[in-house]
């Protein structure tokens, strides 16, 4: 059961497409948010959402729309993720330690109206289908090498468009007064975001 003081995220524009609700495009390969009971839905505490709402007008000046990857995560998934993925760093080794347990944290592109991705220098999550198999069968050094380039300084030569994608989203999501952290530039937080309670189904 949800609790009351949370928000469904829903309209026009934004996409809602839960990594870890499916197979595809998920480092764990397993559709833990089907499994639990969440699926394909997006929550956020309510005051999450209040600040998030925000980036509507600015989405439709700019004809972008949001793809939101995951938002609030249930304390069961996160302890399921660091059983498949126990990488110190990738996921927090405690839910508390970690915003999207709290409902105060989501993982965002920016879109083209009809739904493609404007370009980054990694996929949300760092995610290759390479890396997803190594990782699950128990080799993480091509993740951690790759996870290089989703920090916010990482400038390499040939990726101009990359950055900017990822240089405007950040621009937009600071504006509307949500936090960014410096080793993943999909992941965005509410301040004292940790101070909410925790999240579970």
């Amino acid at each position: 059961m949800i609790p009351d003081y949370y928000v469904e995220i829903k309209g026009d524009d934004f996409i809602i497409d839960m990594m870890y609700a499916k197979t595809t495009n998920n480092m764990t390969g397993v559709p833990v948010y089907q499994d639990i009971g969440l699926g394909n839905r997006a929550f956020v505490h309510r005051d999450m959402w209040e600040v998030l709402k925000k980036v509507i007008p600015i989405l439709r000046q700019k004809n972008l729309k949001m793809k939101i990857c995951d938002a609030a995560r249930p304390i069961s998934a996160h302890k399921k993720f660091l059983e498949i993925i126990p990488i110190k760093g990738f996921f927090a080794q405690d839910p508390v330690k970690s915003q999207h347990c709290h409902g105060t944290a989501i993982d965002v592109c920016l879109c083209t109206p009809d739904g493609q991705e404007l370009s980054y220098p990694t996929k949300v999550d760092a995610y290759t289908p390479d890396i997803a198999a190594d990782i699950q069968h128990g080799n993480t050094d091509t993740l951690k090498e790759h996870l290089v380039k989703a920090r916010h300084d990482y400038y390499p030569e040939g990726m101009e468009t990359e950055i900017a994608n990822r240089e405007n989203l950040k621009e937009i999501m600071e504006s509307i007064g949500l936090v960014s952290i410096e080793h993943e530039w999909w992941h965005y937080d509410l301040p004292n975001g940790k101070q909410y309670p925790l999240f579970d189904l």
